[in-house]
């Protein structure tokens, strides 16, 4: 990676960036065939002038990367959005450096939330489990009708409505900030890590994060395309228990 790229808070400065930005979150989601939930460069700049973004820029002010912080129920759940890297700057490492920064900037405006993400990106799974994010159902995240309306410009959307919102192609993550305090207070006696998922350590494997991405994936799209028997219910696996 350029160790000259800059990462740092956005400003109102940043401001001229924002259609750059939304360009690039609307063709990355298109060449990966993937869902994003669309923003406007108005919400963009709404975001840096709130201080609540990051951004990644060469010191010739060429724009590199960007991120955003997103609030639910009165600030109880946080979410870090929109990463996305301009593509001559791909694969480099700045994305981690992003959401390093992102993350410890939801630390300080709101040490209280649990910070959350949805993703069907491996790279960002690897990322946010090194960061002490945790694999979690659906139903641990935020209830906000707010935050929900934005997976409807996603192409993913019919799914996650077949599944009344318990599921979908995305992986659900989640940093409790206090269930964190209580592994540091255990991890003396509990030679188990954050990320570590079956005794197996996720930062470490990322065949672990492939597997289990297109497990979940393969399911989803079964149950979707193919409608269960009526009056025939199943009982439920272990894996289901977990993915459902």
């Amino acid at each position: 990676m350029d160790n000259n790229i800059i990462v740092r808070e956005a400003t109102v400065a940043d401001v001229h960036y924002a259609e750059t930005i939304t360009n690039e979150m609307a063709e990355s989601a298109k060449a990966r065939g993937t869902g994003i939930a669309k923003r406007s460069p108005e919400y963009v700049k709404m975001k840096m002038e709130e201080g609540k973004a990051v951004i990644a820029v060469t010191p010739v002010g060429e724009w590199v990367g960007f991120c955003y912080i997103e609030s639910w129920e009165h600030e109880k759940f946080v979410a870090n959005s929109g990463l996305i890297v301009s593509p001559a700057f791909r694969k480099s490492g700045v994305a981690t450096l992003i959401k390093q920064k992102v993350f410890a900037l939801s630390r300080k405006k709101y040490p209280d939330a649990k910070i959350f993400g949805l993703t069907t990106g491996l790279a960002v799974m690897k990322i946010n489990s090194d960061l002490g994010y945790e694999p979690v159902t659906y139903s641990e995240l935020t209830t906000d009708e707010e935050f929900w309306k934005g997976c409807q410009s996603c192409v993913n959307y019919e799914i996650l409505k077949s599944k009344e919102r318990k599921n979908c192609m995305c992986t659900a993550m989640l940093y409790d900030p206090v269930e964190k305090a209580k592994e540091a207070e255990q991890k003396k006696l509990h030679q188990v890590g954050p990320g570590n998922f079956w005794g197996r350590d996720m930062r470490s494997d990322n065949r672990l994060f492939d597997r289990w991405v297109k497990f979940k994936q393969f399911v989803l799209l079964k149950g979707w395309r193919k409608k269960e028997d009526e009056g025939s219910p199943r009982k439920p696996s272990l894996m289901s228990l977990f993915f459902w």
